[in-house]
This record gives structure tokens, C-alpha cells and sequence, in this order.
């Protein structure tokens, strides 16, 4: 039997401060709720995309376990406007196995954008991070994951521990189903401390300060047919997209 640890919440009432002093911090399904102010009948109403996703067809590892969309939007004091459609791209520094490559993935689908939900939830996190790191502009992407069992088992950072090349990463847990495995792990970036710990529960939230921490989420193994573990990631950078 594989221990599971559970998830180190916080408080919304000591979020800021948590980030501050630790450069990450887990919101439980509730929290988020309060946070964004919505019940999470809302959120699940972006849930069934996630079986609509296309097939990750840039795997050095020669996998098939991932598919993905993912598009970008910029955030200013004016609001969220979504950005023209464009390839995702990380330097080798922060992705030594994709790093370099300009990956051009399917994007989010226009009814997952016109969802109520969607901007009140990019700009709840904007706003939050603008009390961390203030900045005329967060350039956000978004990334919809869906890591299944097809070659036997998938992997959610087949890059290892890493960092993202942005100021802050959001990581939903959207759905976790037949699976084992899967722990989130995050590290000081330049220091020892660290934790391990699993997201559970739909819509339970980690927040990661991308220039402290780096962070990994190990494989996942079937426990029946249909495994996945599908998760949403959004990424906010002052100054500009990566690639610019």
C-alpha cells in the first residue's frame, strides 16, 4: 500500500501571508469557491471540455498519455482579453526535455471562454497575484490536461521537477478518477525544505511563486479502466509572453 499525504490547506484569511513566506500554498475546493465567489456547480460546469481535449503530439518520451488545449489572455486593469492564438514555448533552462520547441496545441474551445466562470476565474487569480508582484499587465496562459493510462502509466511533469519561466502558477485539480499516484511534490528552489502531498478533490488549488519553488507530480498507474487525472494549469508572467 502506497501512503497518500494529505494536502497541506490554507486558510484563505493567511494566503498572502503563506505565499510571502513560503512561495506556495493549497486551497481547498471551498476556499476557491470563496475566493472567486462562485459555488462550485459553476466550476463543474467546465468540467465535461476536459473529454473533448486533443492528443499531445509533441512527447519526446514517445508517449500518447497526455492531451491538452491551451490559449492565452492578458490581463490588465481593463480586464481579460484574450490574446491571438500562438505557440506555447519554454526555454531549455526551465524545460530540458520540450524547451526550445514552439508547440502549437489545439485551443480551449470558444464555449469553455464564454463560460461566466472562465474570466471570473483568471481574474480573481490576477488580482490576487498583483497583491504579491505588482505589474501593468499579467500575460496568462492556460493549459487544460488531461493525463490518462494508455501506455500503462502517464505522467503529469514527464520533465521532471521544474520551474515554469513565469512569476506564478496555478495548478486545479479538475478530476481524479481510477488512478494511484499522482503526488504533488514542491521544493524550495534554493534551499532543501520540501513537501509531498496529493490533490484529492475537484477544484482543490495549489499556488506556486514560480521564482522559489519548483515543483513535480509523479506518474500515475490504473486502478481500472478509464484512469485519468485531468487538472487545469494557469500561468502568469509580467512583461510578455514567453517567446516574445
Amino acid at each position: 500500500m502506497v501512503a497518500s499525504f494529505t494536502a497541506p490547506l490554507t486558510p484563505l484569511d493567511a494566503l498572502l501571508p503563506r505565499m510571502q513566506s513560503r512561495g506556495y500554498a493549497v486551497l481547498s475546493p471551498a476556499s476557491v469557491a470563496t475566493l472567486v465567489g462562485c459555488d462550485l456547480a459553476q466550476l463543474d460546469a467546465l468540467r465535461p471540455s476536459w473529454d473533448g481535449l486533443a492528443p499531445d503530439l509533441y512527447l519526446r518520451d514517445g508517449g500518447r498519455y497526455r492531451k491538452r488545449r491551451h490559449s492565452c489572455f492578458v490581463l490588465t486593469d481593463d480586464g481579460l482579453v484574450q490574446a491571438p492564438h500562438r505557440a506555447h514555448w519554454q526555454s531549455q533552462e526551465y524545460n530540458a526535455l520540450h524547451g526550445g520547441m514552439r508547440r502549437w496545441f489545439e485551443p480551449i474551445t470558444p464555449d469553455v471562454i464564454a463560460e461566466p466562470i472562465w474570466p471570473r476565474l483568471l481574474e480573481t487569480l490576477g488580482r490576487l497575484f498583483w497583491q504579491l508582484r505588482p505589474t501593468p499587465a499579467w500575460y496568462v496562459e492556460a493549459h487544460q490536461f488531461r493525463i490518462d493510462t494508455t501506455d500503462g502509466i502517464g505522467r503529469p511533469t514527464p520533465e521532471g521537477a521544474h520551474r515554469d519561466g513565469v512569476d506564478f502558477v496555478a495548478v486545479f485539480l479538475v478530476d481524479r478518477t481510477g488512478i494511484t499516484g499522482g503526488e504533488t511534490r514542491v521544493f524550495e528552489a534554493g534551499g532543501p525544505d520540501g513537501q509531498r502531498f496529493t490533490l484529492a478533490e475537484p477544484w482543490s488549488l495549489l499556488l506556486l511563486d514560480d521564482a522559489r519553488v519548483i515543483h513535480e507530480s509523479t506518474p500515475i498507474q490504473p486502478l481500472r479502466d478509464g484512469a485519468h487525472r485531468d487538472t487545469l494549469v494557469l500561468t502568469y508572467r509580467a512583461g510578455g509572453f514567453q517567446g516574445d
